[in-house]
């Protein structure tokens, strides 16, 4: 099948619908997406999303947080422009239908988490991302412009490489003119033709074992977008949410959303001692980097599988009516956090690095946009300050559609491309090799590319890698596409894009904490109003 569009939309979390809602009064839209509609990382969001509303609370103070957090790595621009424009991009949110919680007073419950220094995240109960994602699937349903292709699963963008045109890094003026996407009906690869595309496939923690992310995060905008020769940074700022429940069997891994911690919960060990104090001066409110490597030193230490959430010294019906998610889903597992600690772990999280974008979401090919968690926007820089991802899925969507409804009027279909090439492909009756393929590579990222990385640890998880790479290419070129397959594809690149980002950066820094190179005066340390307490007690402690 071949189809033309106006607006190509590669995802349908936060960034995907905000996008789409902008840009369907211009053009024809068209949304792939790999799973349903609702079966994203958005709709696992729990926290909430970061805005300032309210005095105490100003623009100048979100955005020194987020350069705190970010360890001296953040774009300032980017981040003034976002923090500044956060407030109109709620409002226009709740315009749409969201609801969040509100004080009987009628203002905004605003939450506070790791790192913030306010009171500012909106929040809806402690399932925030479903309220939102509810919201925008409410919209995009009703738009006639709007056309959702479910369960299809996008497998390059075309380019003039498909033209037989030579392109490389250095090729200048690479376009994307719109995707190859899997059927899910014929099992062939349809053709899709967009004047512009918007990458917002999310993240890639299914490249470790333990991750909070849905099955479907499997990094597949940022490699198909490196494979395509477009710009991809920071891959080696993998952040790792501190506390996720632990729970072995299960896959994801339930989040235990940092509003917990914000409400009084504390961190403890399985005996019940309190650690933080030897971390950080925040204790268990400190950014996630620190505390996902306090918590992943207190385990080397003690042999636990896991630490302590403690929330049995909170009021138990405001526990259960702010946390009602949580609450219920430790239950099930017979754990009853009024009364019990809470086991935790932490998980792989989120991608703070992607496909390099400018300020109106533009990547470095031409006609791409990229927005969400498969991007790299300047404003996480080496860490993510909680709650901020939502708010720049929003922010980032919206300039891009601005820039993509000017660009697609100056936009004609003048090449035709070929339809995709499977001539001489077989199926591959053995998934043993992509199941087994993809266990080794959550083996090696989780043992040497976690928390806590040495340059041996890199050397020797970049040398395994070369080798699944070279056996996933030789399957992937003779075998009839599956999703499995080409998940798996796009992981392996994943792995070698952080592997390679993290052995080139000679020095320890936000979420890449290296054994190897002793932690450097950092920008946490000489402009927070925190001090750390000193190099024994903190950044060199990790890893010991």
């Amino acid at each position: 099948m071949r189809k033309y569009v106006d607006f190509l939309v590669i995802g349908s979390g936060i960034a995907g619908l905000t996008f789409a809602i902008k840009v369907a009064k211009y053009g024809k839209v068209c949304i792939v997406t790999k799973s349903k509609m609702d079966d994203t990382a958005t709709s696992w969001a729990q926290g909430g999303i970061a805005a300032v509303m309210y005095t105490p609370d100003t623009f100048e103070k979100h955005i020194r947080d987020t350069i705190i957090a970010g360890d001296g790595l953040c774009d300032e621009k980017i981040v003034r422009l976002t923090i500044e424009e956060s407030t109109e991009r709620i409002r226009e949110l709740i315009k749409w239908g969201a609801k969040f919680d509100k004080t009987k007073t009628g203002r905004y419950d605003l939450a506070k988490e790791g790192g913030h220094s306010e009171y500012r995240v909106l929040h809806h109960k402690d399932s925030t991302g479903r309220e939102i994602e509810n919201t925008l699937l409410e919209q995009v349903k009703n738009h006639p412009n709007i056309e959702i292709l479910e369960n299809y699963f996008t497998i390059d963008i075309i380019t003039q490489h498909h033209l037989n045109i030579e392109v490389n890094r250095r090729t200048t003026g690479i376009t994307c003119f719109g995707a190859y996407v899997l059927n899910p009906r014929t099992r062939l690869v349809d053709t899709i033709l967009s004047k512009a595309t918007l990458i917002a496939t999310g993240g890639a923690g299914n490249v470790y074992n333990n991750t909070t992310n849905p099955l479907i995060s499997t990094g597949d905008g940022i490699a198909m977008v490196y494979r395509a020769k477009g710009t991809v940074e920071n891959m080696e700022f993998i952040q790792f949410h501190p506390t996720s429940l632990y729970h072995p069997d299960e896959k994801p891994a339930f989040l235990i959303t940092e509003a917990l911690r914000g409400f009084g919960a504390v961190l403890k060990t399985c005996e019940g001692k309190e650690f933080m104090h030897k971390y950080d001066a925040r204790l268990s409110l400190a950014p996630r980097d620190i505390v996902a490597r306090a918590i992943d030193n207190e385990l080397k230490l003690s042999g636990d599988d896991f630490v302590g959430l403690d929330c049995r010294q909170l009021n138990k019906n405001e526990l259960i009516n702010h946390f009602p998610t949580i609450y219920a889903k430790c239950l099930s597992v017979g754990i009853d956090i009024s009364k019990d600690m809470i086991p935790v772990v932490p998980a792989a999280h989120y991608t703070c690095g992607g496909i390099k974008v400018d300020e109106m979401g533009r990547s470095s090919i031409l006609n791409l946009y990229a927005s969400g968690e498969c991007s790299s926007t300047g404003l996480h820089g080496a860490n993510r300050l909680a709650s901020n991802s939502l708010l720049e899925s929003l922010v980032f969507s919206h300039r891009a559609s601005v820039d993509a409804v000017q660009k697609s009027k100056e936009f004609s279909f003048s090449q035709e491309f070929p339809d995709w090439n499977a001539e001489g492909m077989v199926l591959n009756e053995e998934m043993i090799l992509i199941t087994q393929s993809m266990k080794e590579l959550q083996a090696i990222m989780s043992s040497y590319v976690g928390i806590v990385r040495s340059n041996l640890r890199l050397q020797r998880a970049f040398d395994r890698l070369e080798l699944l790479y070279k056996e996933s290419e030789d399957l992937y070129n003779k075998s009839i596409l599956t999703v499995r397959l080409c998940e798996l594809r796009n992981l392996i690149n994943i792995g070698y894009l952080i592997t390679k980002a993290a052995r080139a950066r000679h020095e320890s820094r936000g979420l890449h904490y290296s054994l190897d190179y002793p932690r450097a005066i950092s920008h946490n340390d000489k402009v927070s109003t925190y001090q750390y307490k000193n190099a024994s007690e903190n950044g060199d402690y990790f890893g010991k």
